[in-house]
């Protein structure tokens, strides 16, 4: 069965080129990187907790996650300096097509009255960010197995001139969006 790098490089690659009217395929939109992230939140206190959601986003990514420390304190949050308040993960490579591969054709098919991801995601430099609020809609994760319910951030880091080259890139790649 072919990869969705194995695709990429031999087909989507290719089909962009000549919709987009490129003249060189280096021209091309290309994902340059895949970065995941999830807030700690309210467990920033049980070690035991932050142990058992790392080994969750490890599961989705293949990768253990980087704990992202707080720099200051800020009394309101009654979070104090050097605090685990987040885990961040980049792919890269083969990762991070695996990645899109099961997040497009299984994860968001799983998603509960799910109508279409939106356009509008996109930032001006063309990268977009999907907000998960619920991860288990991976089929990595059992049920049973969840210590805590977390939401994940997305974000994809697309190399193009514009978004319209970038949402058609994702499109080419099987992102479903909103149908207008």
């Amino acid at each position: 069965m072919e990869t969705l790098k194995e695709r990429f490089h031999k087909t989507i690659k290719q089909a962009l080129k000549k919709s987009l009217n490129k003249k060189n395929i280096s021209e091309v939109p290309e994902i340059e990187k895949v970065v995941i992230s999830s807030g700690i939140g309210d467990w920033k206190d049980s070690k035991d907790t932050i142990e058992k959601i790392s080994v969750e986003i490890a599961k989705l990514t293949g990768q253990k996650p980087k704990i992202n420390m707080s720099k200051t304190s800020v009394s309101a949050f009654k979070l104090r300096e050097n605090q685990p308040v987040g885990m961040t993960v980049t792919l890269r490579g083969d990762r991070k097509y695996d990645f899109i591969d099961r997040l497009t054709n299984v994860a968001i098919p799983r998603i509960r009255d799910f109508r279409g991801l939106s356009e509008k995601s996109f930032d001006e430099h063309g990268n977009y960010s999907l907000g998960i609020k619920d991860y288990s809609i991976f089929p990595e994760i059992k049920y049973e197995d969840i210590p805590v319910n977390f939401g994940l951030q997305v974000n994809i880091k697309i190399r193009s001139k514009s978004k319209e080259d970038a949402t058609a890139l994702l499109k080419e790649l099987g992102f479903p969006f909103v149908k207008k």
